[in-house]
């Protein structure tokens, strides 16, 4: 198991190298986050799989492969359309302006620390599906459904904001369909909301008293999500850019809709009392 681990650092490292060669090469920061995402698929099929035993599978084990591999797929594929088309992130163009000449070594230095976080989450993946506790209980049941609502909703909130941006009429314009008239980023909570579902398939089995000590390690992963896609490279580059482009529309938008949990946006008479 310590090889396999020590394989998997080693492999995200050399992916996210090749992830910066390939930015270089295009222009285009949007290949890092593809690199990332299936990395982390990878990673993550990979360590839920490693066997118990030799030749034995629990049905969590595959249940939790399976979710990641869903997950990575779709997520992916939806990242790669947009590189494809050429569509640069102003996250990574944010970092050049800000790291100015230093940009050549912090950037690489930077996507270590994504390759270190492809390796964590992968570890907390693998404490999902690792955990001994038998059969598939209550916790397991939840888990699925917290996955299936978490892909389902990130699928759901990219296609609308997709569709909205692909109208030219709305070019300039603020996305308030569906889910993004109830949170300003439902795309960044879905995303953290699938590493929830990952944390209670580590703990399933408490009833029992069977859990796995082990598995409460795994809710380091969605307190983690949490922190980077809300306090830091997720949310506020995201505002910080939208409000340069977009200004009093966006302040307005801020003001009315929930900042990360969908919830129903402020009346006017709310606004005006708040």
């Amino acid at each position: 198991m310590t090889f396999l681990l020590i394989a998997v650092l080693i492999a995200a490292s050399l992916l996210m190298m090749g992830a910066w060669r390939v930015q270089q090469s295009s222009g285009n920061s949007t290949w890092i986050d593809v690199a990332w995402t299936f990395g982390t698929g990878v990673a993550g099929v990979v360590l839920a799989l490693y066997p118990l035993h030799p030749g034995d599978f629990s049905t969590r084990q595959i249940m939790v492969a399976l979710i990641v591999a869903v997950w990575s797929l779709r997520l992916g594929t939806h990242i790669t359309r947009r590189a494809l088309h050429g569509r640069d992130d102003p996250r990574y163009a944010k970092l050049r302006e800000s790291w100015g000449a230093s940009y050549a070594w912090k950037m690489p230095t930077f996507l270590q620390l994504q390759a270190l976080s492809v390796f964590m989450l992968g570890c907390f993946i693998m404490l999902a599906a690792r955990n001994p506790a038998p059969g598939f209980g209550a916790l397991d049941i939840i888990g699925a459904v917290v996955a299936v609502v978490s892909v389902g909703g990130e699928a759901l909130s990219d296609e609308q904001v997709h569709r909205f941006a692909s109208n030219p009429a709305n070019k300039g314009g603020i996305c308030e369909a569906g889910l993004w008239g109830w949170s300003r980023h439902p795309n960044y909570f879905f995303e953290w909301l699938i590493w929830v579902a990952y944390a209670l398939f580590a703990v399933a089995g408490l009833g029992s008293g069977a859990s796995w000590g082990w598995g409460w390690i795994a809710w380091l992963g969605p307190a983690i999500m949490y922190g980077v896609l809300v306090h830091a490279s997720g949310i506020p580059p995201t505002e910080e850019h939208m409000l340069q482009s977009r200004g009093d529309a966006f302040r307005d938008y801020q003001r009315r809709v929930s900042k990360f949990l969908p919830m129903p946006p402020k009346a006017p008479q709310a606004m005006r009392a708040s």
